[in-house]
């Protein structure tokens, strides 16, 4: 008999990234370890398509946040691949893409549960539950949404952090320090970005 092969699991962590922060990274951990994933990867968005901001951080200053912050994790990776790409960051797009580069992977679309609310106005929505796992991180809040059919609800201490609130406490003058990684508020700093 031959041997079993298992396919790779391979877990996509998108968003605005504005900045990484610890919230973020334990989202990936606790995904990458409960549900047995050989990696997690990171895609900051080029054009972020539910965010009314105009003030977004410069695609690449988000992209070496993540890096930077990530390094030491050998199951974490950044992805260029929207930033590359150019344009609205559409997830089916991405998915598509991803599903091509790994044909013998499966996909695991990690999500925070604040994400479920606006699920109807994604782009081709339905298409992303057929194509993927699609995982939300069952958070305080939502113990009582009607979960979407085919959704892989992820248990765990997940971090109640937010990039808004960190962008505030910066434009404050206040120091965020423990709420992000260290590599990204070094990256912050230098850069002297969400400042006045």
């Amino acid at each position: 008999m031959g041997r079993l092969v298992h396919k790779k699991r391979i877990g996509i962590l998108g968003g605005t990234f504005d900045p990484i922060h610890l919230g973020h990274l334990n989202l990936a951990q606790t995904a990458r370890v409960n549900l047995k994933l050989n990696r997690v990867i990171f895609i900051p968005a080029a054009i972020p398509p539910h965010k009314g901001r105009q003030d977004i951080t410069p695609a690449e200053a988000r992209y070496q946040m993540i890096k930077q912050s990530i390094a030491d994790n050998r199951f974490f990776q950044a992805s260029r691949f929207e930033l590359e790409r150019g344009g609205i960051s559409y997830s089916v797009d991405t998915l598509r893409a991803f599903i091509s580069k790994y044909p013998d992977a499966d996909l695991y679309f990690i999500v925070g549960s604040d994400a479920l609310p606006e699920l109807n106005s994604w782009r081709r929505i339905k298409e992303v539950f057929k194509i993927c796992k699609f995982v939300v991180a069952k958070r305080p809040g939502f113990e009582k949404f009607r979960w979407p059919k085919n959704v892989v609800v992820l248990k765990g201490n997940f971090l109640n952090v937010s990039s808004s609130a960190i962008r505030q406490l910066l434009r404050r003058g206040k120091a965020p320090r423990y709420l992000l990684p260290q590599q990204a508020y070094k990256f912050i700093i230098k850069h002297s970005l969400y400042q006045k």
